[in-house]
């Protein structure tokens, strides 16, 4: 028996409950982090088309490039799940690209030893792109999507994960309270993005599961049987 766990990995948690009513000026809170995020998904866009050649001519992903894009991923997710990713947590985001394990929610990428020099040259647009669809429906018109090869990166544009966290701000407003499904449902709906990021950024070359793993932690690792030796 052989045992399979996901090579993108996202954890969350509630923070206590939120307060009522400081979504309602979170936009403003994150400026600071939205200019950063700017440039450094920018720096993310021509590093990964580094690593794309890197990948073809030595079948590895340079470590320093693969800390840094795992760096910026796990910055962002931060940001949008202290904002309108989930309106999970009221603790400011740290300006950080470390892994912060004590921050209420954690992404982890394992660096992959090779990495197919074939798959690299399609797995971004043609092997991603039904997930592409799958994602433009949780985000809005793909804006919630974390890798866009070429441009740079844009936050949530409206869609279901933004529809789901809008209702979540409102039950806080009036009762104090965050909807327990809701927020599971979101943060299932984060990880798939994420799980879809990281393989169209080149970091993996296991492809994404069409399946919403729901919860704040990722689900147990698979067993599976061996294959007869021929």
């Amino acid at each position: 028996m052989t045992t399979t766990s996901m090579q993108v990995r996202l954890n969350a948690r509630l923070d206590g409950e939120p307060r009522r009513a400081l979504w309602l000026v979170k936009w403003l809170l994150l400026v600071p982090h939205v200019i950063v995020l700017a440039l450094l998904w920018l720096a993310f866009t021509a590093l990964s088309a580094v690593a794309l050649v890197a990948i073809l001519i030595t079948e590895r992903y340079p470590k320093p490039i693969f800390e840094f894009n795992l760096g910026v991923l796990r910055w962002t997710c931060r940001v949008w799940f202290y904002g309108y990713g989930a309106l999970g947590t009221d603790r400011y985001p740290p300006f950080s690209l470390g892994a912060e394990p004590d921050y209420p929610i954690t992404v982890d990428v394992d660096r992959p030893e090779r990495l197919s020099r074939g798959l690299v040259l399609v797995k971004w647009w043609l092997l991603a792109l039904p997930h592409y669809l799958v994602i433009a429906f949780f985000g809005g018109g793909g804006g919630y999507v974390l890798w866009q090869w070429g441009e740079k990166w844009s936050g949530p544009t409206g869609g279901l994960i933004t529809l789901l966290v809008l209702f979540a701000g409102v039950a806080l407003l009036f009762t104090g309270r965050y909807p327990r499904g809701i927020f599971e449902f979101v943060i299932g709906m984060n990880r798939w993005v994420l799980r879809v990021g990281a393989y169209a950024a080149l970091m993996t070359d296991d492809y994404p599961p069409f399946r919403l793993d729901i919860g704040g932690t990722e689900p147990a690792p698979r067993i599976e049987p061996d294959r007869p030796t021929p």
